[in-house]
């Protein structure tokens, strides 16, 4: 640490303390401003659940109420600042202020495609950006919400996936991606949010505890209240989290990032699943079945070349048969450089032809958002 003539000095502590002036008696013991900054810290309200809520409001010799109150204000209202619970006296808020922070995200920019579709770039508390993105149909408008700063995973063809990951979201922040939508739902469609999907940024089973936080949040009636079979939670197929998702009884959608059921292409362009094989992928699958009898959504991008022949959709048919399935081909979204192609329109046709001859229900997923980067696989903080 270097100090100039003045004593005066702009230090960052983990983005905590900053422009913090420096006075001789720091220099004598340097330990004083780590102590006086520390005593500053303030714990993230919304850390806390409604119990410990109480038993605050308790310590400080109020009624225990008072912390259903705080709860209610916070989850079911979306509340970002203590002045804002109005049903709650002007010194319990300052005794709220001075205790505690509410990290709340912001939009940051927020962007408007010619379909409608809209893309947000979203500040958290510590200044790093995710992208979240709301998708309007006539009958439903649905948010695909981030996971992670960045991504844990390697698939070749994801923008996302050429980012470091940074740290996992917090459950707040999954919440607040959906409270922002839900409000730009209301405001330009005049109607509410019905759906959501984790499609955003990361991998959510990579941060299972938050995700599943964030989402009993946002289907409790405490929260938003949200029906859990309007929810999709997709991943890139992590096995081992598959199964805990079956045997903690969830309730939401599954949805398989899947795109190959050849591990050699497999591998090829999404070299994870050198780590976690198809095989250890469809054994987490039927276990998910067995527990759960949900239909199994996977994802799946015919590309030129890669994984267009007869043999790719006999391999994808063999995959399906275990369970009930749906598979949805989606319109790949270039990222640069033109290593992926779109295939043509006959081997999306043969792709459609022999699923339906097999009993698979196929659905192709025209992409929204593209002139404005917010199509799958597209995030990547270039707003």
């Amino acid at each position: 640490m270097k100090f100039n003539f003045n004593f005066e000095f702009n230090f960052n502590f983990n983005q905590t303390f900053s422009n913090y002036t420096l006075t001789l008696s720091h220099i004598v013991n340097p330990f004083i401003i780590f102590a006086s900054a520390m005593e500053t810290i303030k714990k993230d309200i919304r850390a806390l659940s409604k119990e410990q809520l109480r038993e605050f409001f308790v310590s400080q010799g109020d009624k225990d109420f008072r912390g259903n109150q705080v709860y209610e204000w916070l989850w079911n209202k979306g509340a970002h600042k203590f002045e804002d619970m109005t049903n709650i006296s002007k010194e319990t808020r300052q005794m709220l202020e001075d205790n505690f922070v509410i990290n709340h995200i912001e939009v940051d920019q927020m962007q408007r495609s010619n379909d409608g579709t809209i893309k947000n770039a979203v500040r958290l508390h510590d200044g790093l950006i995710v992208e979240s993105v709301l998708i309007p149909t006539k009958k439903r408008t649905t948010a695909c919400v981030s996971s992670q700063v960045g991504c844990s995973l390697d698939c070749k063809f994801c923008a996302t996936s050429r980012l470091k990951r940074m740290r996992n979201l917090n459950p707040d922040e999954i919440f607040d991606q959906v409270v922002a939508i839900d409000k730009q739902s209301r405001l330009y469609f005049n109607k509410p949010l019905t759906n959501i999907v984790f499609m955003g940024m990361g991998e959510p089973l990579m941060n299972y505890n938050n995700v599943l936080k964030a989402i009993d949040k946002i289907t409790s009636p405490e929260g938003l209240g949200m029906s859990p079979k309007r929810i999709v939670v997709s991943t890139s197929g992590v096995p081992k989290m598959i199964k805990k998702m079956a045997d903690d009884e969830v309730k939401f959608g599954l949805a398989v990032s899947l795109h190959s059921a050849i591990d050699e292409i497999r591998t090829s362009i999404m070299p994870f699943n050198a780590t976690f094989p198809l095989a250890d992928l469809r054994e987490a699958l039927e276990h998910w079945y067995a527990k759960t009898k949900n239909l199994i959504t996977y994802e799946y991008v015919v590309w030129d070349g890669i994984n267009d022949t007869k043999k790719d959709v006999e391999a994808l048919i063999e995959f399906c048969k275990f369970a009930p399935s749906k598979v949805n081909l989606i319109e790949y979204n270039p990222i640069d450089d033109g290593e992926f192609r779109q295939a043509d329109n006959a081997a999306i046709d043969m792709y459609i032809s022999m699923l339906e001859a097999n009993n698979i229900t196929v659905t192709v997923r025209r992409s929204r958002g593209k002139d404005i980067d917010a199509a799958c696989g597209q995030l990547a903080n270039k707003s």
